[in-house]
Formats: C-alpha cells, sequence, structure tokens
C-alpha cells in the first residue's frame, strides 16, 4: 500500500472513530438508474391506457365477482369485496404516480424539441436572410456587368466613329 493510500485509510478510520459528528447514511442508501424508472414508468402508463388493459382487468373482475358470489367454498372476499377494492386502491396508488412521472418525461421532451425547434427555425430564417442579401448584391453586379447588347451597341458606336473619321481623313487628302 502506497503511503497516499494508507494515510487516506487511517484518516477514514479516524473519521469514523469520532463520536462528535454521525455516520451517515451509506448502509441504507438506495441506489437507482432514473432514466431506467422513467423508460418502466412510461412502459407501464402505455399499457394502462391500452383496450387491453381494460380487457383484461374486466375479465379479471367478472371472475374475482362471479367467484366470489356463486362459488360458496372458494368465497375468499365476500360481498362488499373489500380485498378487490384494496388491490384498486393499491393499484391507482402506483399507476398516478407512474402515469405521471411518464408525462413529465414526454413534457421535457416535448420542451427540449420545441426549443430544437426554434433555433433550427432561426438558423433557417438566418440563412435565408443571408441568401436573400447575397442574391440582391449578385443582381445588383450583374446589373454592372457588361451585357452582350450593350457590347455590340458600343463596338457598332465605335465602328460608325471610325468609319466617320476615315471619311474625313479621305476628304481631306
Amino acid at each position: 500500500m502506497t503511503e497516499k493510500a494508507s494515510r487516506a485509510a487511517a484518516r477514514s478510520l479516524a473519521d469514523r472513530q469520532r463520536l462528535d459528528t454521525p455516520r451517515g447514511t451509506r448502509r441504507f442508501r438506495l441506489t437507482y438508474d432514473v432514466e431506467t424508472v422513467g423508460r418502466i414508468s412510461e412502459n407501464f402508463a402505455r399499457f394502462l391506457g391500452t383496450g387491453r388493459y381494460l380487457m383484461i382487468q374486466t375479465i379479471v373482475v367478472a371472475v374475482w365477482v362471479a367467484i366470489n358470489v356463486f362459488a360458496v367454498r372458494l368465497q375468499w372476499d365476500p360481498y362488499p369485496f373489500i380485498l378487490l377494492n384494496l388491490a384498486f386502491s393499491t393499484q391507482a396508488a402506483y399507476a398516478a404516480p407512474l402515469i405521471l412521472l411518464a408525462q413529465n418525461r414526454q413534457e421535457n421532451r416535448d420542451r427540449v424539441s420545441l426549443e430544437e425547434d426554434r433555433s433550427r427555425a432561426e438558423q433557417t430564417k438566418a440563412d435565408t436572410e443571408f441568401l436573400a442579401r447575397e442574391l440582391a448584391a449578385l443582381r445588383i453586379a450583374v446589373g454592372e456587368v457588361a451585357t452582350r447588347d450593350y457590347l455590340r451597341r458600343e463596338l457598332d458606336e465605335i465602328r460608325v466613329l471610325l468609319a466617320d473619321e476615315n471619311d474625313v481623313r479621305t476628304r481631306r487628302q
């Protein structure tokens, strides 16, 4: 063991033996993955919202009531079906927070998606404005560029001027 590790172990031992500091709750600490709990709650909430779940629950309740009403020897929960009510209450006590957790996770995903959409829209708007400015600059630049018709007209004018000058020279001679 290195000197640094032995000093750390001695310090840890000294901290544990001190009576003026609480030990903490490390022994009974429950650790869990928040994402795993969230995914499980979302899957559970999705299942509770299906017709399949409602059919299964309806069949279970119908069989429960039928057995407890008609099968005298098998009655474990006679009318008013207190055990069935307790089962439903327990199910609701767990289902409601899990459904709320799933809704909160969906709300967080929606908020992140909305923020991404906003930033994407802002970037698209900035890109569009940039392209519009570039297009306007190109139109101005193209307006200043000599076109074929303009060059022909200018060359024709120069040819006419040269022809006139040649005529003037030939007359002087």
